[in-house]
């Protein structure tokens, strides 16, 4: 999911130059009409609006060193 890098907005790890641009990879819950997307957060993005435009999102590449534990 990208983020945004504006200040007065909520930060996701860094500030300044070395801020994230994009967070995640997460869990789609459904999806909401044609171009948008429900997603599960964990507990500490609570305060996040889950849906987000596809133009807000990008693929996921699978790696095998990116192991989920259940």
């Amino acid at each position: 999911m990208r983020v945004s890098p504006m200040k007065g907005i909520l930060h996701f790890g860094w500030k300044g130059k070395l801020s994230l641009m994009f967070i995640g990879p997460f869990e789609i819950l459904e999806k909401v009409g044609q171009m948008a997307y429900h997603l599960v957060f964990p507990l500490d993005l609570s305060s996040v609006h889950p849906i987000f435009h596809v133009s807000m999102l990008r693929k996921y590449v699978h790696n095998p060193s990116h192991v989920i534990q259940l």
